[in-house]
């Protein structure tokens, strides 16, 4: 398999962009010359930037890329070479250059049959720059967001399965962060501050594996304030919808002994009996 086929046999992300490549490559990988010194033709800047992609040149393609859109504007391949321009961004882990030229192409071209893959490829982006739950989440929320309106907006696409897929780990990653800041004001001694933290998870994160926690940590807080009713009620939900959990274990030897813990009536949603007991 030659150096070519192999970029043509890249990854699943890159799939649309390597039809688009595949439509104007030349007929083979020659010699590389240097295309960014002087005018060249569309086909001359496309193979070299492929060339660029192949050898991993990201910077370089990019680039490339850009001149083809600013050499040829009214060209078939000016819309075209703004994707592979973002991509090749994408590839080269400027995510901040391939967001913008994402987004710029989103509202330039927002009926071209491509655009999926660029709301797609946009919420990659944020996604990718998901680290370390004690740094800001920011990017965590965007990629949240993004992948939503990837559902939203295209909910029959493959893009949206795999958005849906990565939504649940993205929105696990923000259900660990609010734990994470909970856990800090309960240890500082602000129970309100983490009763509020706790709930949000509780509230906005139900589907992910944080709720036990943060339930048995309701209980903590709600003791911590003198808030009995309040902290069996948690208590309560926790045992009703995790009786075999640690957590609930531990919520229940929290309590005060002989303290009856009633489990809600089997309403088979944790918003339900949440709903029943708070608001």
């Amino acid at each position: 398999m030659t150096a070519c086929s192999r970029f043509f046999r890249a990854t699943r992300l890159g799939a649309p962009l390597a039809m688009l490549a595949l439509a104007a490559t030349l007929s083979g990988c020659g010699e590389k010359e240097n295309p960014l010194t002087g005018e060249s033709s569309v086909a001359k800047l496309w193979q070299a930037g492929l060339d660029e992609m192949k050898d991993e040149n990201y910077g370089t393609a990019a680039k490339i890329f850009d001149a083809v859109e600013q050499q040829h504007p009214y060209s078939v391949w000016a819309t075209r070479a703004q994707l592979m321009s973002a991509y090749a961004d994408y590839q080269g882990l400027r995510y901040d250059d391939a967001i913008d030229a994402l987004t710029r192409f989103i509202e330039l071209h927002p009926g071209n049959p491509h655009v999926d893959y660029a709301y797609y490829m946009r919420a990659i982006c944020y996604y990718e720059q998901i680290a370390d739950i004690r740094r800001d989440q920011r990017a965590s929320q965007q990629a949240y967001e993004g992948f939503n309106e990837v559902i939203r907006r295209f909910p029959e696409t493959a893009y949206a399965r795999d958005a849906s897929f990565k939504l649940d780990l993205t929105r696990d990653h923000l259900a660990a962060k609010e734990m994470d800041v909970g856990r800090y004001y309960e240890r500082e001694g602000n129970y309100i501050a983490a009763v509020n933290r706790f709930k949000t998870v509780v509230d906005r994160f139900q589907t992910t594996s944080h709720v036990p926690e943060a339930l048995e940590r309701l209980v903590e807080c709600y003791l911590e304030l003198g808030l009995k009713s309040e902290a069996q009620k948690s208590a309560a939900v926790l045992g009703f919808n995790y009786p075999n959990s640690d957590y609930y274990k531990q919520a229940y030897g929290l309590m005060t002994p002989g303290a009856e813990i009633t489990h809600p009536e089997d309403k088979g949603v944790i918003t339900r009996v949440w709903d029943s007991l708070f608001y």
